[in-house]
């Protein structure tokens, strides 16, 4: 479950981000779904509720429901990670619809 209210970092300039790559915190100030062009559609008939596409979601933009996955596009750039390491093979990546 996303935190209701996680603290937004911003840097006043260039000089004060960090010289190396690091995560500045939680992604929930940031809608990274419009980074992705194809999506994941998650076909829940042959699903087995296995939660290993939560589980693999780097993101996470898969939340569990009811015992049943849910892709949350606000924030999933479409690597595929999830359709990939799903052993039912219940998920597919489609083209991006805009």
């Amino acid at each position: 479950m996303r935190p209701k209210k996680a603290k937004k970092i911003v840097f006043k300039s260039a000089e004060e981000m960090p010289i190396m790559i690091c995560s500045v915190g939680d992604q929930t100030h940031n809608l990274t779904g419009a980074w992705r062009n194809i999506r994941p559609e998650i076909d829940l008939s042959k699903c087995i509720k296995c939660g290993i596409c939560w589980k693999f979601c780097p993101e996470p933009s898969i939340d569990v429901v009811d015992e049943w996955p849910v892709v949350d596009y606000d924030y999933c750039k479409g690597c595929g990670i999830c359709a990939e390491e799903c052993p039912a093979k219940c998920i597919v990546m489609v083209e991006e619809r805009r």
